[in-house]
């Protein structure tokens, strides 16, 4: 299918330019119009030239304009979508627009200004596309536009296009871009793109015939570490018969030694998001099962509470959601909101999740735990059974399958600090476990919540004896617990599926950390996610995803056999057990 474009938002776009900086040269808008219009008529004049050899120059000098206004044209050129016109006196070229009237007729633009295409009456012309011929164009032709492309992106207002367009040219070898790219060098104000600069001129370099500047080349590639020049010098070094073949050996040894170092930091940091992940999750389950002996197993179902209400506020602030809970049709309508404002939704959701999984866990302890308190077996079933039923609940209310999140925009993309990559959802992750983590600490340690929740799990009776309300202090420490469970699948839906089993996912896991931690140490939990995390991303690119989950809990159960009451023993005053 051609590609067709309009180039009426051209023309805007020239009009309306503000003052900034292309390219790192700044210019008025009022000068980059000028040079816009000026590179769509030289597009024109070579679109319209008769001659394949004036088209070429004249489609390669286009590169020197820097003017992004004319890639599209040369898109849409290179894929057969430009036409021309003769008006008698000139040949004009012209594009379709995308509208197409009952007639299956469509309005044409100009190339060389973006206007309408108009007949001597001053009348829009019409154009059936099956009745035209695209100008045509050869090989060399396509060649030539597709170089221009490649130069224009050097110019990209974006830094990663530019950056790409770089790499693009060194990887290609050809000495003819050295000049080019030099130039590139004294324009270019951002740093990564000037690294890239340099990594794209010394590969060209090793494409030199002069052994000496090769030379240069491959020893200037090991100084940097290009990853991307590793099989050309190893192809370098495994010749016999070339003089650079032994500085290519070093610089490849250069280049898997920097390797080495990002698959350490790398596997460091991915362990660390994930032990902030598994810690986040068992932050609640600290408190309900460490502190208060509860072993609640619909903790799982607190997490995807926290989930779903992110779902719900991320629908609220989009364009509403539609549900049909027990077979009723129900409809939350939308706030249609849209780029940072809808990113604002997860902010929101935060504090959202955590007051409905709190509020669910309330209802859990009124309803059935407060009457299986130190019956630790009663409780495993009677909470195992809740969590079936608010499975169902979730499948009944938002359906079988796995809804559809959408991660706001500062938590997409990433940050590369010397090659290693690190996600921006992770990093929120680990800063987020930080934060809860300082913020549970202060909690129970200098409040005197905290001081009521201690003395209660300490010794339940010598409280109630001195005046403490047990049963109020329980309803909030479960509900503290529950509600840290939801700030755990309110970020766990911008890293995985969220869905009826997620927390099924997370439920086993969260015990093991909490057991190995040491029940009722918040310091513990914190150290056995941080290594359960750290020692099952080193074993995973080892032996494998599953068998590394069966390692690690093998190296668990050995390690509670060596230490039953975990990494840190929690002081008590209670003669119990």
């Amino acid at each position: 299918m051609k590609s067709k474009i309009s180039w009426i938002p051209i023309l805007i776009s020239l009009v309306a330019l503000v003052p900034g900086v292309v390219a790192g040269a700044p210019a008025t808008s009022a000068a980059k119009a000028t040079s816009d219009a000026q590179a769509l008529k030289q597009l024109a004049q070579a679109i319209a030239s008769e001659s394949e050899a004036d088209q070429i120059a004249l489609t390669k000098a286009l590169a020197a304009t820097e003017s992004q206004a004319i890639k599209k044209g040369l898109i849409t050129w290179n894929e057969g979508g430009v036409y021309l016109y003769d008006s008698g006196t000139a040949k004009i070229p012209y594009v379709l627009e995308d509208a197409v009237d009952a007639d299956g007729k469509q309005k044409a633009d100009r190339v060389d200004t973006g206007e309408a295409l108009k007949d001597d009456k001053g009348q829009p012309l019409l154009f059936v596309s099956s009745d035209l011929t695209a100008v045509d164009t050869s090989s060399g032709l396509r060649r030539a536009i597709q170089t221009t492309l490649d130069m224009l992106a050097l110019a990209d207002p974006d830094p990663q296009a530019r950056r790409s367009a770089v790499m693009k040219l060194g990887m290609s070898q050809k000495q003819i871009y050295i000049p080019l790219l030099q130039d590139r060098q004294t324009k270019e104000k951002d740093k990564t793109v000037l690294a890239g600069l340099d990594e794209a001129l010394a590969l060209i370099g090793l494409g030199d015939s002069d052994p000496a500047a090769q030379d240069k080349a491959i020893r200037r590639l090991g100084e940097i570490h290009s990853i991307g020049s590793r099989q050309l010098l190893s192809t370098i070094a495994n010749n016999p018969n070339s003089p650079n073949a032994k500085s290519a050996s070093a610089s490849v040894k250069l280049i898997d030694e920097h390797i080495s170092w990002i698959n350490f930091y790398g596997t460091l940091f991915r362990g660390l998001s994930e032990g902030s992940i598994l810690l986040v999750a068992a932050l609640g389950l600290a408190i309900t099962f460490g502190l208060m002996g509860v072993i609640n197993m619909a903790h799982g179902e607190f997490i995807a509470v926290g989930a779903y209400s992110a779902f719900v506020v991320q629908n609220i602030f989009g364009q509403g959601l539609a549900l049909s809970p027990f077979g009723m049709n129900v409809s939350i309508p939308g706030m249609k909101l849209t780029g940072s404002a809808f990113d604002c939704y997860f902010i929101v959701a935060l504090p959202l999740a955590f007051i409905s999984a709190a509020l669910v866990g309330l209802l859990l302890e009124r309803s059935v735990i407060q009457f299986l308190y130190r019956r630790p077996l009663e409780s495993l079933l009677a909470t195992w059974g809740v969590s079936l039923m608010l499975q169902q609940a979730f499948r009944l209310i938002f359906g079988a399958a796995n809804v559809q999140m959408i991660s706001p925009s500062w938590l997409s993309g990433n940050v590369t600090i010397d090659d290693v990559g690190l996600g921006y959802n992770r990093l929120f992750v680990i800063g987020f476990a930080v934060v809860i983590v300082i913020a549970t600490w202060l909690v129970l340690t200098k409040t005197p919540l905290g001081l009521l929740i201690r003395a209660v799990m300490q010794k339940r009776d010598m409280a109630a004896c001195i005046g403490v309300r047990t049963e109020r202090v329980n309803m909030m420490t479960f509900a503290l617990g529950s509600g840290l469970a939801g700030l755990a699948g309110a970020f766990l839906s911008q890293i995985g599926n969220v869905g009826a089993g997620l927390g099924q996912t997370y439920i086993v896991d969260c015990f093991m950390t909490v057991v190995v931690g040491g029940v009722g140490n918040l310091v513990g939990t914190v150290c056995s996610a941080l290594g359960i995390g750290v020692v099952d991303e080193s074993l995973q690119p080892w032996i494998g995803p599953v068998m590394g989950k069966i390692t690690v809990l093998a190296i668990i159960i050995l390690f509670l056999q060596w230490r039953p009451a975990g990494l840190f023993v929690t002081k008590s005053r209670s003669l119990e057990g």
